[in-house]
């Protein structure tokens, strides 16, 4: 098989980011750009990021996860804490999140290191689900073989009726991560990919240095 797709080509047009036009601190840049997301894209689950972490084989794994909170700190996401990616961050906790919105030509890519969260965070993100998301994390041992979809349907039907009528807990094996920047470049597609791209890196008085890379 060979599919040629060196056709396939797009300029981009929309818009600029310049130097001289950028805050100071990163996650305020993040803050506008993941605001006029919302606001001006049609773009479903904005806050979607692959998530890459180095495998416990040796070989850098990707994943896509939902962004459920972001502060000044980092960015938090949840997961099943025996799931790969969990143990993939118990040996090595430098991870890279990134965003591609294609409906406005950006990216973002952040590499920090990802740790739990306080149990207590986790606790009240999990009682905010959905009571099918909650259950669907006892019914799910994420990553593990599986015979086949029946076996987790039945599953998830014991579970409700042992829950019937009651409050479900967060699994012990649930929670939470946040990852706390390193390094944020952001990228905004431009005409003859002359991309524009802003690199911030975390200097040692914790200041940010802002830098212009070419495309």
């Amino acid at each position: 098989m060979d599919n040629d797709l060196s056709n396939y080509r797009k300029s981009y047009e929309k818009d600029a980011l310049l130097k001289k036009d950028v805050p100071e601190n990163p996650i305020e840049l993040f803050q506008k750009w993941f605001y006029e997301i919302e606001e001006h894209f049609a773009i479903d689950e904005g806050n979607a990021m692959t998530l890459s972490t180095l495998g416990l084989d040796g070989y850098p794994n990707n994943r896509v996860v939902l962004l459920k909170r972001y502060t000044y700190e980092g960015f938090i996401f949840f997961t099943n804490y025996e799931s790969e990616k969990a143990k993939s961050i118990e040996t090595n906790k430098n991870v890279c999140i990134s965003f591609f919105w294609h409906t406005a030509e950006r990216q973002i890519i952040i590499k920090g290191k990802a740790e739990k969260i306080a149990e207590n965070l986790s606790d009240g993100y999990f009682e905010s689900r959905p009571r099918g998301s909650q259950l669907g994390a006892f019914v799910s041992n994420q990553s593990e073989v599986v015979s086949d979809r029946k076996q987790l349907e039945d599953k998830l039907s014991q579970l409700e009726k042992k829950f019937d009528g009651k409050e479900i807990p967060r699994p012990s094996n649930w929670g939470g991560y946040i990852v706390k920047p390193i390094e944020f470049e952001f990228w905004q597609g431009r005409p003859n990919r002359l991309h524009d791209r802003i690199r911030y890196k975390l200097q040692n008085d914790n200041n940010w240095l802002i830098n212009r890379l070419s495309p």
